[in-house]
């Protein structure tokens, strides 16, 4: 499986993808993960790749073979639907997080991204995962939130994410993360 993981630096990227990857690894899987940055502490583009499978050689996913994109905004979803591969699933919350340019004025966040990639035939599973992260009680939690989502729409067991959590997850944030995870998990698209 490949899978990318793209966000805005602050959004909890990385976590996210020590998640996944400790769950592949609990399901006896190999796994390879690489994390390229953007001006991470900047608001800027962050991409995580992770591969997992019976034996990977390399992390990096190239352009058309993307089995799975979690996507922690709009803009970034529709930013890296060229690595999606043709019958992928894109997994995006909902939620906008405006890039430099267009704090300072010099862009506008384009509209309608989710219709225009409906319209481009992309198979995608919407979520507003900040509002599960609200519910759960912690903003901060919208990285598991999408997990969850993704755990859903994935082929490993639950048990197995769920342990990944404990793995991952610093005891004092478990039990928030458990409920965000879990509110993503039963979130129908």
């Amino acid at each position: 499986m490949n899978i990318m993981i793209v966000g805005v630096g602050g959004q909890g990227t990385l976590l996210a993808s020590r998640i996944l990857g400790a769950a592949a690894i609990s399901a006896g899987y190999q796994v390879k993960l690489s994390e390229v940055h953007g001006m991470s502490q900047r608001g800027g583009s962050v991409v995580t790749y992770v591969k997992y499978g019976k034996q990977v050689d390399s992390p990096v996913i190239e352009q058309g073979e993307a089995d799975m994109i979690i996507a922690f905004e709009e803009l970034e979803a529709y930013r890296s639907l060229p690595y999606l591969k043709k019958d992928g699933v894109l997994i995006v919350n909902t939620q906008r997080t405006n890039p430099m340019p267009v704090i300072t004025g010099a862009a506008e966040y384009p509209e309608h991204i989710l219709e225009t990639m409906e319209k481009q035939g992309v198979r995608y599973v919407a979520c507003d995962a900040l509002a599960l992260a609200k519910e759960a009680g912690n903003v901060k939690a919208v990285n598991v939130a999408l997990i969850g989502v993704m755990a859903q729409n994935s082929e490993l067991d639950r048990s197995v994410w769920e342990e990944a959590l404990k793995t991952a997850v610093p005891p004092k944030f478990l039990e928030v993360n458990q409920k965000a995870f879990a509110l993503g998990y039963q979130h129908k698209s």
